[in-house]
């Protein structure tokens, strides 16, 4: 779920460096445990399997943008298919994956460019991706394997270091906190100009949604960066009717099959998504 929109703004982000420590005593919980708790904390396994799609509204800040609160709109179907859209000085920036093929639309000095395949880089971490409710919830049944490798502090609080190798062999590290139960840090590796580096994500400001925990600040970035990029939630639709043109190869300029066109959730949108229409 949440890895999702980051993970369409990780072209801006550099390495970031963790500090581990021990399991303090006493704390003996299995990894079977760490997630049990983590799923029951965010809403219970029944209630997110019975979410097919999801939308996002809100905005986005980033010192690697032109403007503050650029708006966006995050669609997402199950298995795997996911719509970003972007407006930056009044065009719209989209990226689609369609569970197989993703394509990018950049705005230009003209006005709109055409259509972009995913590269391969970008084509792997969108399959890796798992939408809607993230890496833990059925992870037996997604081939990902779960071991807990330790405990770290995360702003302050212990939190549960998880190592979550995925299917295509790829390892990346989910924090649960030790209290709330609910993530709070999610790594992953990414393309640098310099080389690979690692991306750190953080999550706060859950709020509750139909019964659903979701964290409604997300922030990116180097642990030692001054700056994050910070996506901010200001809407959550559940199973709003999401036609699978919408995930389709966009058409110049992103415009047509887009999230505000297309996605008519009950209730309707908030006026934030209208902002990304023409």
């Amino acid at each position: 779920m949440t890895r999702i929109a980051l993970w369409m703004l990780v072209g801006c982000l550099t390495a970031a460096v963790y500090a581990s420590e021990q399991i303090p005593e006493g704390r003996d919980l299995s990894a079977d445990q760490i997630v049990e708790k983590n799923i029951a904390a965010r809403g219970g396994l029944d209630a997110w399997r019975k979410i097919q799609t999801m939308v996002w509204v809100g905005h986005v800040d980033s010192a690697n943008t032109p403007s503050d609160e650029l708006p966006f709109a995050l669609a997402l179907k199950r298995p795997n298919k996911t719509r970003f859209e972007m407006t930056v000085l009044n065009q719209r920036a989209v990226r689609v994956f369609n569970g197989k093929q993703g394509w990018k639309v950049s705005p230009s000095a003209t006005g709109g460019g055409e259509a972009r395949p995913y590269t391969m880089d970008e084509l792997k971490s969108a399959h890796d991706e798992q939408v809607i409710d993230g890496l833990l919830i059925d992870h037996q049944a997604k081939g990902v394997d779960v071991t807990l490798d330790g405990i770290d502090k995360v702003d302050g609080h212990d939190a549960y270091r998880l190592a979550v190798k995925l299917p295509s062999g790829v390892t990346r590290h989910v924090w649960v906190d030790a209290q709330s139960f609910l993530d709070v840090k999610y790594d992953r590796a990414a393309r640098g100009p310099r080389g690979p580096v690692t991306v750190e994500v953080k999550y706060s400001d859950y709020k509750d949604v139909e019964g659903l925990q979701i964290p409604f600040t997300i922030e990116s970035g180097a642990a030692a960066a001054g700056k994050r990029d910070k996506l901010t939630i200001d809407k959550v639709s559940l199973n709003p009717p999401l036609d699978d043109t919408m995930f389709a190869k966009p058409a110049s300029q992103g415009w047509h099959n887009s999230v505000s066109v297309n996605a008519e959730p009950s209730p309707p949108m908030p006026p934030a998504l209208s902002r990304t229409s023409p």
